[in-house]
């Protein structure tokens, strides 16, 4: 999938879990005591808290200024100096600078050659850009005054009624298996409260997106049932009472993305349930929690670029522009703690979370050296993607979306093509572009997709493949299919077997049913597989292999 507008976008990609815990989170209550410089036998490297928005660090008990240098790559002469020291004595409890942002950092960064300023700044590029391209996104679908299509004001939920068909080419790789409910909100002011009704065991999920693309929870019917629930998003830090009945999920930042997804058959009949189910979905501010609340009309920002691809728009930034945002940004949407390293680093060049970056401060000869680095970076972005997944039998996917860790580069990856990935629980996206032999497909051929019997994508949701032509859009034909699933009432063999006709002509009234219609040039392939099964067969641990499509000679 590509990015290019903002919209609801799926990805053929899916990651290891690992928990991300906000700096915010941290306490500092540490008995106070007396730890010395000099090496005091086996080294811990230094384990206390590292708070990255004001990029101090907390002495905990075996530490000294060795290992605290080697965890942050500092020296221990420049820790002395920010800290002022006069002696490597250091005290249990104490709270250490070991990065400093704006200008004094800018101006330390001559003592990096323009090659080593690089480097830290392609990695530091890597690392913002899933934050610079969130941001960059909502101010495009939020710079509306009321809901409309796709977009809407922050705070507003987006229903959106009905899928999009051939005609639609506002995003690639449309979906047309679910409906969205979605959301752009703030919680640095307040927690908001998300309310689910009664789903009657239909198949749903409500991934919530925090500023850097994690997948923080995702209520739904593989998680939390189908039963009405209530949830409060509260922001980094947030201490406060809740309503009886609302349970609380934390957000390690500001910014938060609800990407709702409600299964959908497309009969007038289930639109009308599904919209029924939307309508009941709420979404308010604590403070009006259990009141009646009409959201304010959005303010419309006539210098925001509302045409242009926000991948185009980020890839247009000067290294200045985009680190000044990004630094802007780590303030509301602090990095996590497993991000200290990389927090130093950049702090070497002056980017620091809330802090002006200050590039004009910075020796000319490393100037000269960062004014590639978007491209560079980018460059670095697009090509992991050979990296990224796998290939079977002419299909290419990935286990590794959602949840991140500190898999920068894959992070920026998916961010770049997919944004909005779920994880892998809950969904995986395999693409194939060519037949097994690596021909591109093509509507002068015919092509059979042959399931074995008991052989159908294992999923506890549901399955669908979808036909785009080569620019990922979906292909006007005479039955308006796009997609083809279990929901097709598919023909089965003799023997128990399912094959799927892909082709530009009608195979005929017996095999119709099994007709994926497609263009008369080339094509692509996308399978969705919604709560992929975990155990065997299961595409997640490679015990099910996608069949191969075979042209029909």
């Amino acid at each position: 999938m590509q990015l290019t507008k903002p919209s609801f976008l799926k990805l053929h990609f899916t990651t290891r879990l690992q928990t991300v815990c906000s700096v915010f989170a941290l306490t500092a209550c540490l008995v106070v005591g007396s730890v010395q410089a000099a090496d005091q036998g086996s080294r811990h490297h230094a384990k206390g808290q590292y708070d990255t928005v004001t990029a101090t660090y907390v002495v905990v008990e075996g530490d000294d200024l060795i290992a605290i240098g080697e965890r942050f790559e500092i020296p221990v002469d420049t820790l002395k100096a920010q800290n002022k020291l006069s002696s490597d004595e250091i005290e249990i409890g104490q709270k250490l600078v070991v990065a400093v942002g704006g200008a004094g950092a800018a101006a330390s960064a001559p003592s990096l050659t323009p090659e080593q300023a690089k480097v830290i700044a392609e990695e530091a590029y890597i690392y913002g850009y899933s934050l610079v391209t969130m941001e960059m996104t909502r101010r495009v679908m939020t710079n509306v005054a009321e809901t409309e299509a796709t977009r809407g004001p922050m705070g507003h939920l987006i229903r959106v009624r009905e899928y999009p068909t051939a005609a639609f080419k506002d995003v690639t790789a449309p979906n047309a298996d679910t409906l969205y409910t979605t959301a752009w909100i703030d919680v640095t002011k307040e927690p908001w409260v998300l309310s689910l009704p009664d789903a009657h065991d239909r198949y749903y999920l409500f991934p919530m997106l925090d500023g850097w693309t994690d997948v923080f929870q995702v209520p739904g019917k593989r998680t939390t049932g189908t039963g009405p629930q209530k949830y409060a998003i509260t922001g980094p830090g947030w201490k406060g009472t809740l309503p009886e009945g609302v349970k609380e999920y934390q957000s390690p930042t500001g910014l938060v993305w609800v990407l709702g997804r409600i299964y959908c058959t497309g009969t007038p009949e289930d639109y009308a349930a599904v919209h029924k189910m939307q309508d009941e979905v709420s979404l308010v501010p604590l403070s009006a929690y259990g009141q009646p609340y009409t959201p304010l009309p959005g303010n419309v920002d006539p210098s925001i670029d509302m045409k242009t691809p926000v991948r185009d728009q980020v890839n247009a930034f000067d290294i200045a522009a985009y680190f000044n945002l990004l630094a802007a940004l780590m303030k509301d949407n602090p990095p996590a703690e497993a991000d200290a390293p990389i927090v130093a680093k950049m702090a070497k060049l002056g980017i620091a979370p809330g802090q002006p970056f200050a590039f004009d401060k910075l020796d000319p000869t490393v100037q000269a050296a960062l004014k590639d680095v978007p491209k560079a970076g980018f460059e670095k972005i697009m090509a992991h993607f050979k990296d990224a997944g796998e290939a079977i039998n002419g299909w290419v996917f990935t286990t590794k979306t959602g949840l991140y860790g500190t898999d920068y580069l894959q992070r920026a990856l998916v961010t770049a093509i997919g944004l909005g990935a779920n994880r892998p629980q809950d969904a995986v996206y395999p693409t194939s572009e060519k037949d097994v032999e690596g021909q591109p497909y093509t509507g002068a051929n015919k092509y059979v997709m042959h399931f074995p019997k008991d052989q159908l994508p294992p999923v506890d949701g549901f399955w669908s493949l979808t036909l785009y032509n080569a620019e990922y859009f979906f292909v006007a034909n005479p039955l308006n299919r796009y997609t083809l699933s279990a929901r097709n009432a598919l023909k089965t063999n003799a023997d128990g077997s399912v094959d799927l006709y892909l082709q530009h002509e009608n195979p005929g009234p017996d095999k119709e049913s099994n007709w994926l219609p497609a263009p008369s040039g080339q094509f692509i392939l996308m399978l969705r597989l919604y709560w992929p099964k975990e155990t065997p067969p299961s595409i997640i641990d490679g015990t099910w292999k996608i069949p191969a499509v075979q042209k029909v000679q």
